[in-house]
């Protein structure tokens, strides 16, 4: 087999389909570089020769330059190997994929697969753009979610929200603020309630900041009140510029009960409280039986 010849010709008429067919852009661009992919590990003699070997790879990009004016750097076509081997390994169809090639240029110099199947689920799901995804990639979004997030065998709503809240969580510092106080803290995550809403998870909606709530005589003001639609449930959150205390845990219990008890209708999941804190203090949560609260830092960049 020629398999230079057989490669030209693909790309060409991927280039005449892209031309002709404009709705199907993204799926000839798939199966045309998983194609190419494939003959460039066939023509470089296997999978384990191909990794030492890229000669053949500068030398078919210079010849698709220099017979056909087709600008394929050694690079592209690199990552149109590494394509083929990503789909061949994990037993994908490049027509079942929602993404297009400028999604997988950001995720193919991703070593662990794992990870670039996190970032191909959540890219999918909530219809990330290729500069949405870079960004995601770019904030270590994986590295910052619990290990649990892996295991698929979890049932508990409880357990499936806290797998999604990232540690640390994001929160920029537009206005770079030298003192972080809790109020400048709420302030800074007002002021980007969207990418705040984000490093929790999925669904969140925001409902009010400096909610009150009446105990007593006394008002009581919860931080920053939200509803989580994907697991129908109140989320309070409360902010603390220090090390993760005793006393927090007491403070938002209290105020996930109230919204329980007063705010919360019966179709709706058991409100969830999340402790964002400075710095955490796994002694304090060990200790606390109520699985209900849960807890993450921040870092302000």
């Amino acid at each position: 087999m020629n398999y230079y010849n057989e490669i030209k010709n693909k790309l060409i008429d991927n280039e005449i389909n892209r031309s002709v067919k404009e709705y199907s852009i993204n799926r000839n661009d798939l199966e045309t570089y998983y194609n190419v992919g494939k003959l460039i590990i066939e023509a470089q003699g296997g999978e384990t020769r191909a990794k030492y070997g890229d000669g053949l790879i500068k030398e078919y990009s210079k010849r698709l330059m220099n017979e056909v004016n087709m600008k394929y750097n050694p690079r592209t076509l690199r990552r149109m190997r590494q394509f083929y081997l990503l789909l061949e390994k994990e037993k994908w169809s490049p027509m079942a994929t929602k993404l297009t090639w400028s999604h997988y240029t950001e995720l193919l110099p991703i070593k662990d697969t794992n990870k670039i199947r996190y970032y191909i689920n959540i890219s999918e799901t909530q219809n990330l753009s290729k500069r949405e995804l870079r960004n995601r990639i770019k904030s270590n979004e994986y590295e910052r979610l619990p290990n649990k997030i892996l295991d698929n065998n979890k049932d508990n709503y409880i357990d499936k929200i806290d797998s999604y809240i990232k540690h640390p969580i994001i929160i920029k510092n537009a206005n770079n603020y030298e003192i972080i106080s809790e109020k400048i803290l709420q302030k800074l995550i007002l002021e980007d309630i969207t990418l705040f809403l984000k490093e929790l998870g999925e669904g969140y909606s925001f409902i009010s900041n400096e909610y009150p709530i009446k105990i007593g005589e006394r008002y009581n003001y919860i931080d920053l009140l939200l509803f989580n639609i994907k697991y129908n449930c109140y989320v309070v959150v409360e902010l603390k510029v220090t090390e993760l205390k005793k006393e927090h845990i007491g403070q938002i219990s209290t105020y996930i009960n109230y919204i329980d008890k007063n705010i919360k209708s019966i179709n709706h999941d058991k409100t969830i409280g999340i402790i964002i804190v400075k710095k955490d203090n796994k002694f304090i949560m060990e200790y606390c039986s109520d699985n209900r609260i849960l807890r993450t830092t921040y870092k302000i960049i």
